[in-house]
């Protein structure tokens, strides 16, 4: 039965502690109790979050057999630990199949040099900090999580359900995944390639009728998306719906949709071994061409060379 210890530091942030539920709802989807969980420190004793909140804790030593050790931090980066504190995470680690610092527990793992050599992520705001930190690091900014042998990091703090969710497909496959993605009310899964840069995040519409046409337009990329098409789904007028349009995200229509498909282009090149024709004609470009010269403009790079690329990574 593999037991999944979470380890707390001060100032953690009571998000992460929400990566328990994809363990927890693994159990209830399998109807078995297959993970048990517990909550520690190094110390054991009442730790305090970053909102003053504290969380009651068991002492680390007292963990027993850790199968998946997760290293929780806060909003920021955690100080550098006492050698005493980085001597006990580290036997903890060394002992356990699996490790994971999520966001800016990775910082944890990196001061440990756990991260020496390997491939990591961390919050986009702080991979430069860990760069410049901890050069031994391949530091990756634009992933949501990455997994390198037994060691994981995640990016931002909802980053952490993804790596959960990952472990558990590892574990139980990937049905019982998809059905604790389901039960989390996840939009949809993400892969440790995907970007940390979310174009739908970005454009962030204020009236639901711009919300409604732009996840119309996510989820129909192959469809033309005209005007007339999104403003019918905002129930607008197409000259109503591209002057809201305009003014809620600063952007056209064409260009928002244009932007869309780049993004999705990107991660089924990413994911999958679809041929660039069909990776062009599933996001609705109308042709290789086309795809081609918004990547060029964008990443600066042809598809096929940022393919080879993330394959090389």
């Amino acid at each position: 039965m593999p037991h999944v210890a979470m380890v707390l530091t001060p100032g953690f942030q009571f998000l992460a502690l929400g990566a328990q539920a994809a363990f927890e709802l693994a159990n209830v989807v399998v109807e078995e109790p297959f993970y048990t969980l517990g909550i520690y420190s190094v110390e054991g004793g009442p730790v305090a979050s970053s909102s003053g909140f504290a969380v009651p804790t068991e002492p680390l030593r007292d963990a027993g057999t850790v199968d998946t050790l997760l290293l929780m931090a806060g909003l920021m980066p955690p100080p550098l630990q006492e050698a005493s504190t980085l001597a006990e995470l580290h036997a903890a680690a060394e002992s356990a199949r699996r490790i994971a610092g999520l966001c800016t527990g990775a910082f944890l793992l990196a001061q440990m040099g756990l991260l020496d050599g390997r491939r990591a992520t961390t919050h986009w705001a702080y991979a430069r900090l860990m760069r410049d930190g901890f050069p031994g690091v391949r530091v990756e900014d634009d992933r949501i999580f990455i997994n390198e042998g037994k060691v994981w990091t995640s990016a931002g703090l909802t980053a952490g359900l993804d790596v959960v969710v990952a472990m558990v497909e590892k574990d139980l496959g990937q049905d019982v995944a998809r059905s604790v993605a389901r039960r989390l009310v996840m939009h949809h899964r993400r892969t440790g390639g995907q970007s940390q840069h979310s174009e739908m995040l970005d454009l962030a519409p204020s009236s639901d009728r711009i919300q409604k046409a732009l996840i119309h337009a996510r989820t129909h990329l192959s469809n033309p998306l005209t005007v007339e098409e999104l403003a019918e789904v905002a129930a607008l007028s197409p000259r109503q719906f591209s002057r809201a349009f305009r003014a809620e995200t600063g952007q056209s229509p064409a260009k928002a949709v244009e932007q869309l498909r780049l993004e999705a282009a990107r991660l089924l090149l990413e994911d999958t071994r679809h041929s660039l024709e069909a990776v062009a004609r599933e996001v609705g470009f109308i042709d290789l061409r086309r795809m081609r010269e918004v990547f060029m403009r964008n990443y600066g790079q042809p598809p096929q060379a940022l393919r080879r690329m993330m394959r090389t990574a």
